[in-house]
């Protein structure tokens, strides 16, 4: 991008903070109350935690764009809770372990990965950089990291299955309409891809406030580039191309029952299902009795509804419900090593992000997202060594304690 664009981004994210509650520090109009916020950092080895990525993301991107990277919906107090929940959990240190070196590999529906760290599927990548989905693909096979493709790629499965020279896992939007979600699902299995996420923690329509008010303090005219509405958003999606969305009013779908899981699965029976968006006990019990093959604890990174409730404050009773019969992964507002190890001390298999690999991408594209993974492996790597434990099998329960 051309310093001149860069600038003119800079500038009207500036006027769209002052304009917004998205991102306001406080309520203070003083000038020694406002943050003091450092330069981005102008390379991935500048970073010191993947939240420097965050300003290089803002700083690079136009206002519309990274307001639908940062908001989720009504206040973004979903957004806020993923985030501090990790904050009212502590850790439970041991000393003179004699733990010299520890191995974060995990297994994962039969295959065993370096590190439990998953990048989610997040959609529309090349909104955030050029390469999109393929940078951030081939980041996560260069650091041995699972990648999920999201259902609304902006680069065909294909494509990223090519690049990264293996399947990769596929997200799908079921929308309302089976016989899209059919032929999308039947064309992932035919990329090779072994296991189907099907997201239905957006069957319900939402509130996206954040990322409209981004859009409004965008001075560009994103018409120019898009039309609203889902069936001319999926028509830029090649995920769907050749297909008849006449019928498609959503990309989720609300009347959506249990029994959709053998639907699918009759459509796709070479692929293992997960279902993504899962947060209490209730729906748990009834994804194993319909013979899922695991669950994501989500609500959309605080982008499907305002519960206003952790994933990490649910995963526990999830976790409980499923009693070990199934894999259970989680994501939502993970920032630091110490939140994974968290995650997978209250019994998740596997943890995801997605925010940050995105920051990472939009910054400095494969290298970004490279130094995002390191940064949180060796975080993790270090929780490990101060727990005294030296594999991911060893963290328990025991190990995180609820603060005040």
């Amino acid at each position: 991008m051309p310093d001149d664009d860069v600038d003119g981004h800079r500038r009207r994210f500036l006027r769209y903070l002052a304009a917004s509650p998205l991102l306001m520090a406080g309520p203070s109009t003083e000038a020694s109350d406002l943050p003091q916020v450092a330069p981005p950092i102008l390379s991935p080895d500048q970073a010191l935690s993947v939240r420097d990525f965050e300003a290089a993301a803002r700083a690079a991107l136009p206002p519309a764009h990274f307001a639908y990277l940062a908001s989720g919906v009504d206040d973004d107090a979903t957004v806020r809770a993923n985030d501090e929940g990790y904050h009212r959990l502590q850790l439970r240190t041991r000393r003179m372990t004699g733990v010299t070196r520890v191995n974060t590999a995990a297994t994962l529906l039969g295959r065993t990965w370096p590190t439990p760290l998953v990048l989610c599927p997040c959609g529309s990548q090349r909104a955030f950089h050029a390469e999109g989905e393929l940078a951030s693909a081939r980041a996560a096979r260069a650091k041995g990291h699972l990648f999920v493709l999201s259902g609304v790629t902006t680069t065909a499965v294909e494509d990223v299955v090519t690049a990264v020279g293996e399947p990769v896992w596929y997200q799908l939007y079921p929308t309302d309409d089976f016989e899209v979600a059919r032929a999308v699902a039947r064309r992932a299995a035919a990329a090779g891809c072994p296991v189907l996420v099907l997201t239905v923690d957006i069957n319900a329509s939402r509130n996206p406030e954040g990322q409209l008010r981004g859009a409004r303090a965008d001075a560009r005219d994103c018409t120019a580039c898009h039309q609203p509405g889902t069936r001319a958003m999926l028509r830029r999606k090649p995920m769907f191309d050749g297909l008849s969305l006449a019928n498609v009013t959503s990309v989720g779908d609300p009347s959506m029952t249990w029994d959709y899981i053998a639907r699918i699965r009759d459509a796709v029976p070479s692929m293992k299902v997960v279902v993504k968006g899962i947060v209490t006990a209730e729906d748990a019990r009834l994804a194993v009795q319909h013979g899922v093959d695991g669950l994501v604890v989500s609500n959309h990174g605080g982008r499907a509804e305002e519960s206003r409730r952790a994933t990490i404050d649910c995963l526990p009773e999830v976790v409980d419900a499923v009693g070990g019969r199934i894999p259970v992964m989680l994501d939502g507002g993970i920032r630091r090593g110490t939140d994974i190890f968290k995650a997978l001390a209250l019994g998740a298999t596997a943890v995801g992000i997605g925010r940050p690999f995105l920051w990472g991408l939009a910054a400095f594209g494969q290298p970004g997202v490279e130094m995002v993974l390191t940064i949180l492996r060796r975080e993790l790597e270090l929780t490990m060594s101060q727990a005294g434990v030296r594999t991911i099998s060893d963290i328990q329960r025991a190990h995180v304690v609820r603060g005040a």
